[in-house]
Parts: C-alpha cells; structure tokens; sequence
C-alpha cells in the first residue's frame, strides 16, 4: 500500500527532485509557502510534497562512499543552470497570480512560445524552476 505522505513507491519507480539549500528550512518554506506543497518531513534532509511529486531538501556536502568524487552545492551563478524543475500546469495566469501574491518573484511573466506558455522563478537558492502550460 503506497504512502501519500512520503516518496516510498509502491512498485516501479517514483521519481523526486532534490535540491541542494543553504538553509533547508527556508526552502521548505519557499516549497511550502509559495509553492503550496505540503512539508511532510522536516529536517536534514527535508520533504515537501507538491502536487503528485516530492521534493527533497538537504545541505550540500562533500564526497561520500557512494558519489566519491562528487560535492553538492547551491548554485555558483545563478545564470548558469544544467538542469531545473519543470511544473506543468493547467492555467498558468492562475499560478503567476498566486505565487506572486504569496512572494514569488518571476524572471518575466508568462511568455507565449508558441506550443506552450512558460515563465521562470527561482527558489531561494537559485534553483531555477519552470513553470509552463501546454497549449
């Protein structure tokens, strides 16, 4: 039987993402709070569930055992970026609306790119996060 308050799958896979913080109760809150996810782990690492998808939270560290040459870390430039969560949502003039009320601070408003309309926000360490509509 699944678990909906912790990202234990119940066959298959379940995929997370997990972000690197400065200061992990911050953006917990920042999931939680302007996100609207819901913290179902506080801590070191913390969890937050957010819609059908679970997002970790923990310091960053140097190498271990497993990812011996391997340091995480926040983001060195927040202008640089190889990976970002990607949140698919069925209106998104809702969404800015609502994020932005809660403190969200957007890159631009939602742009028009043809197959979709998408903006970007970042989480309080830089993490950039996508934020489109399939249109």
């Amino acid at each position: 039987m699944p678990r909906d308050d912790l990202p234990i799958p119940a066959e298959g896979i379940l995929l997370t993402h997990f972000v690197v913080a400065a200061d992990v109760a911050r953006s917990a809150a920042f999931y939680r709070d302007v996100l609207g996810g819901t913290v179902v782990r506080e801590g070191e690492p913390s969890m937050v569930r957010l819609a059908n998808s679970w997002v970790i939270i923990n310091v960053g560290g140097g190498p271990t055992e497993d990812k011996p040459d391997v340091i995480l870390e926040t983001p060195p430039d927040p202008h640089r970026t190889s990976a970002f969560l990607n949140i698919r949502v069925a209106d998104i003039q809702a969404v800015y609306a609502e994020w932005s009320a809660r403190g969200g601070v957007f890159l631009t408003p939602p742009q028009d790119r043809g197959a979709e309309i998408r903006c970007y926000l970042r989480d309080p360490d830089g993490h950039l996060i996508e934020v489109g509509q399939t249109v």
